[in-house]
């Protein structure tokens, strides 16, 4: 058994995450940490609401509360939509807990002291007609690398390009539009980076688990020439900036740490929340000389955040020059992207997963989303392929398989598991597939490979379909009643596999199977061992019972009510 540490990269407070959100970090997060427990290790998922920063801000104003009312409902609503989504964090946190502003101002402190933070004047764009400096992100422009003309003042999404907002050319406000905007000077602290580049590209280089684009992107930063990072802004809400004695920096009353240096270090702060709250030893999964040398933590995010996971938060932990854990595998995603776009909490495109919960169960989305996970490339939504997912793959690969044969048992071998007859051909067909197929199940979700492993479940489960039909235990049934009940009895123990391999990905309906099966929770397990084993565990005369029907189709008139109400193709 071994210790895994699993984070997701933290949901932004500005609103109910959409399925691109859900898809690029929380949901896979969840699948792994849920697949991991079952096969036996000891598994802690953390994550967090991401609460500073200026779209809390601008996000409140619009709504008419204060920022950390704002924060307090949107934490809520974000931890409401988790649960409906069935994501089994051990802990959900705030970045503005107490506990992340003690451990942004202690990592500030030792960083400086160990002469990785530097004060500096830098110019900064100035909106006079929003009043407030612009945080790079919400200044923009014509690249002055390729000419997008509207590139950020952080990054071009055309050429890909890392930009200084006041290089753009002819900049203006994201947050009004405006053009009356200047360049100021302000002090700053800047997080050193360049001078621990050769660090952190061994440390990238020698890097395992990682899929190329993860490591991809990090290399492109280092060999584009790492820079200094400022990791203070001029807002009012955030963690703010002290000396060691704790009293506010002189010339920083104003100022606040940057979103993108105290969110990743809410992991562990939130890891102390949750054991404050369970009694838990949160040093033993950080610190390596408490213990945490023999964790395994794995990140999981989206492709636009592993710059930061990969380079910026590793400086802060390699330059503190204290002993903490460091990520072992980093899991990055592509984008699910919307008919031709990107899904946008912003702008409100796409489907949500507050809007997402109302017109279909949790199960539907898990599936179809990981089975479509963005890991090679992005992935497009549309509301055919969501269809075809859910009609196709759950309804008549596995619910009907489910249904057909725990019902033919109710009705022919009074609900119980029926004794008689011998295996065959069907099954020594049977143990060879399976002993096969759920080894590699195992071994793609140990390797995170997530499309890999929806396309191993769904073959797994249309074996079973195969195996019915090779089986035959309704034609036997009329001739050969033992022969009928070897067929059913193996019919039975597919139905309580399949129930025990769903639970990764669509826990709700696994539930439904495997209390039909009447199967003890503490056997719910991957316990595999044999293809033997698994179709014969069982016990004869055993009670089960036929579950409603597990899904309900998606028809063409659904998928024209939401293609109305949330746009399809002419979006």
């Amino acid at each position: 058994m071994s210790r895994i540490l699993i984070t997701s990269a933290l949901p932004y407070i500005n609103g109910v995450k959409h399925l691109g959100n859900l898809a690029g970090s929380m949901l896979p997060a969840d699948v792994y940490a849920r697949a991991m427990r079952l096969l036996g290790h000891d598994v802690l998922y953390i994550c967090a609401t991401d609460e500073h920063g200026t779209p809390a801000e601008l996000a409140a104003q619009e709504a008419g509360l204060e920022v950390s009312e704002y924060c307090e409902r949107m934490h809520i609503a974000q931890k409401e939509a988790g649960a409906n989504f069935k994501l089994s964090y051990d802990y959900f946190g705030r970045s503005s807990a107490k506990s992340n502003h003690v451990l942004t101002q202690h990592f500030a402190h030792v960083l400086e002291a160990n002469g990785l933070i530097e004060e500096r004047t830098s110019k900064q764009v100035y909106s006079n007609a929003d009043g407030r400096y612009l945080p790079d992100r919400y200044v923009e422009g014509t690249c002055p690398n390729c000419g997008f003309e509207a590139a950020r003042g952080d990054q071009c999404d055309s050429c890909g390009k890392l930009l200084d907002p006041i290089d753009l050319i002819d900049p203006y406000s994201a947050v009004s539009g405006s053009k009356d905007v200047e360049i100021r000077e302000t002090n700053h602290l800047y997080l050193k980076q360049s001078s621990m580049a050769s660090k952190l590209r061994e440390w990238v280089e020698a890097a395992t688990g990682w899929p190329p684009l993860a490591k991809s992107i990090a290399m492109k930063w280092l060999d584009e020439g790492l820079r200094d990072r400022a990791i203070t802004r001029d807002l009012s809400w955030g963690i703010t900036v002290t000396n060691p004695d704790g009293s506010v920096r002189d010339g920083f009353d104003g100022k606040v740490f940057y979103v993108w240096f105290d969110a990743p270090i809410e992991y562990i702060a939130a890891t102390q929340d949750w054991a404050a709250e369970t009694g838990g030893d949160w040093e033993s999964w950080w610190r390596t000389d408490k213990g945490a040398d023999d964790v395994q933590y794995v990140q999981f995010m989206g492709k636009d955040n592993v710059a930061f996971h990969t380079l910026s938060f590793p400086t802060t932990i390699i330059g503190s020059g204290e002993p903490w854990k460091l990520v072992d595998q980093l899991k990055a995603f592509n984008w699910v992207t919307w008919y031709g776009g990107k899904f946008s909490t912003s702008s409100k495109r796409g489907v949500f997963m507050d809007q997402a919960i109302d017109i279909a169960p949790s199960d539907y989305w898990r599936w179809h989303l990981m089975a479509n996970a963005p890991e090679g490339n992005d992935a497009a939504f549309t509301w055919e392929e969501f269809q075809a997912a859910v009609n196709s793959d759950l309804a008549n690969v596995l619910g009907n398989f489910v249904n057909r044969i725990t019902k033919y048992a109710v009705g022919k071998f009074d609900g119980v598991v029926p004794d008689g007859g011998e295996f065959g051909e069907a099954e020594d067909w049977l143990i060879k597939e399976l002993d096969t197929r759920l080894s590699a199940l195992v071994g793609y979700y140990e390797a995170r490979e997530f499309r890999k492993a929806m396309a191993e479940t769904r073959a797994i489960w249309a074996a079973g379909n195969e195996y019915l039909t090779k089986a035959a235990p309704w034609t036997h049934y009329k001739t050969d009643v033992p022969q009928a009940a070897v067929g059913t009895r193996v019919g039975l123990n597919l139905v309580a596999l399949f129930g025990v391999i769903a639970q990764p990905i669509i826990p709700d309906t696994a539930e439904k199977i495997l209390d039909a099966m009447n199967i003890p929770k503490e056997n719910r397990t991957w316990n595999f061992r044999t293809a033997q084993e698994a179709i014969s565990a069982l016990p004869i005369g055993m009670a089960i019972n036929a579950p409603d029907v597990l899904f309900t189709k998606i028809e063409d008139e659904d998928v024209a009510a939401w293609t109305e109400r949330f746009g399809g193709d002419d979006a």
